[in-house]
């Protein structure tokens, strides 16, 4: 019996750290697990594989679109053009401004009142960067966020693009060999002017394409989420009109002094009319003169 128990004692015991070890194998992977999980969260949050991946024999002209709210536009927006800067990118675009509200005019004294905004605060900016540093760019914006209203990624297979302008080249020159080789007229003289022209438009698309893929563009919207107010002392207008209104005393003076001159006005102009106030003088007296006048006896024997 003795026996006996001293076997299921030992089997217990081996159990027990045959299950301890278990238990702290166990404990180790959930603390690693979670390590991992967190970290592979916090880069697929805050970067798509879109922004960073490289395929081999394969060229993309990668592009980003991000719509985000924060505390404060102007702080963001200076903080992602000197990050910009710092990766060797830069800003093409950048037009931030406030959209007021509401404005309003509260009177504090005789002379003083405040002037009230309330406003937002938004900036639509444009960058590029150099395409490998797409993804860290991405990283640090989104430090930036209080919230992600969208970002879009795209990354856009280009390679047989590439291949095509490759080709194009080859074309272009061959064509203007087999110019070259023509005897000289106007036509040689168009079919090269011609050439030229399509050569120099495939370079400018080649220029384009190769500064596309090596500059990813990132367009960025930021605004606030909450209305900010903007407290401003400005002068009470309104007391300020009542006060120089209407002013009697002055009024009065320049009155009598615009009607001493309304005389000197009249004055002048009647002056100015003199030949004809003495024809009328002189018309006057004679119609006056040549009037009739009543016999003084015919009155008497009327009565």
């Amino acid at each position: 019996m003795k026996t006996t128990y001293i076997k299921l004692s030992l089997s217990a015991v081996l159990l027990l750290g045959i299950y301890s070890c278990k238990k702290g194998e166990v404990s180790t992977i959930e603390r690693a697990d979670p390590y991992i999980t967190d970290s592979t969260v916090a880069v697929s949050d805050s970067v798509s594989s879109a922004a960073s991946m490289t395929v081999k024999d394969k060229q993309f002209i990668k592009t980003a679109d991000v719509n985000m709210e924060v505390k404060d536009v102007y702080e963001a927006t200076i903080s992602i053009e000197k990050t910009v800067q710092d990766l060797g990118g830069f800003v093409t675009h950048s037009n931030l401004h406030s959209n007021v509200i509401s404005e309003d005019t509260y009177n504090t004294s005789g002379d003083e009142a405040m002037l009230i905004k309330k406003y937002q605060s938004e900036n639509a900016m444009q960058v590029r960067v150099p395409t490998e540093k797409l993804g860290e760019l991405l990283t640090l914006i989104n430090d930036k966020k209080l919230f992600l209203n969208f970002r879009n990624i795209n990354a856009e297979d280009v390679t047989s693009n590439i291949r095509y302008a490759e080709m194009e080249e080859k074309r272009i020159k061959k064509t203007s060999e087999n110019i070259d080789q023509l005897k000289a007229n106007k036509d040689k003289v168009k079919l090269d002017n011609d050439n030229m022209a399509e050569g120099n438009l495939q370079q400018l698309a080649n220029m384009d394409t190769a500064d596309n893929i090596k500059y990813s563009t990132v367009d960025i919207y930021i605004k606030e989420p909450k209305l900010r107010i903007a407290e401003i002392a400005v002068t009470n207008t309104r007391n300020i009109d009542h006060k120089y209104k209407f002013n009697f005393i002055y009024d009065a003076k320049n009155a009598f002094v615009e009607g001493f001159y309304l005389i000197q006005k009249i004055a002048v102009g009647l002056i100015t009319v003199w030949p004809l106030i003495l024809i009328l003088g002189i018309i006057f007296y004679f119609l006056r003169k040549r009037k009739p006048t009543q016999p003084a006896h015919t009155k008497t024997h009327e009565q």
